[in-house]
């Protein structure tokens, strides 16, 4: 079986992460080849970027500091950690990608989002999931915040929060065919079976490609 990757994306505490985990579980029980990574972080040298990302005390860092940053691990995660495991004809899980930028450092940190898809392009050389999955609540309202304090983009407010989602709901609008926008104010056994449905359609035969990326 050719690599298949698949891609989660949406704003913060929207049950993300829980459905990329759930999914990568359902997956090796049906005896998949599963690799969970994520951006930024997927590698030693993501690990690091994504402190420094996300650092709270850093302060003052722009949407430009924040993309190139975030292309130095996306290049090095594609090629180190993503096509190998492509290549291999493993299922490659990763939360956040690609979108993840234009979302964030494009609409809702004003970088110009022709730029955001130049830099993506050549950070990934035009690598795009066959699905991405986009967790949305219907509001910019976050799910199971809990007690722990914000890290630096998760403090930023609604307005941004705000900006991110209609990012996230544009890039859905117009890429249907890859995109898939699931309901995530539902439980999160729905929301799995939801996601599940959306991954079979992609399971049976779906190679990587090389692409355009917006």
């Amino acid at each position: 079986m050719a690599g298949v990757f698949i891609t989660f994306e949406g704003l913060d505490h929207t049950g993300k992460s829980t459905q990329w985990r759930l999914l990568g579980d359902y997956l090796r029980q049906k005896h998949y080849d599963v690799l969970m990574t994520m951006e930024p972080g997927g590698s030693e040298l993501g690990r690091a970027i994504r402190t420094v990302l996300l650092d709270p005390d850093r302060r003052g860092m722009d949407a430009l500091t924040e993309a190139f940053l975030l292309m130095a691990d996306r290049h090095y995660h594609v090629q180190h950690v993503i096509w190998p495991a492509l290549e291999a004809g493993r299922v490659v899980l990763c939360d956040r990608y690609i979108d993840s930028t234009v979302a964030y450092q494009g609409y809702g940190g004003g970088l110009d989002l022709g730029l955001c898809e130049e830099l993506n392009r050549m950070a990934t050389g035009g690598l795009l999931p066959q699905l991405t999955i986009l967790l949305d609540t219907g509001s910019i309202d976050a799910l199971g915040v809990g007690d722990r304090p914000g890290d630096r983009i998760e403090t930023r407010g609604n307005d941004f929060r705000r900006r991110v989602r209609e990012g996230y709901l544009a890039l859905a609008r117009s890429h249907p065919e890859r995109i898939r926008v699931i309901a995530a104010s539902q439980s999160p056994a729905e929301v799995h079976l939801a996601v599940v449905e959306e991954v079979e359609r992609v399971l049976g035969g779906a190679a990587y490609a090389r692409g355009r990326i917006l």
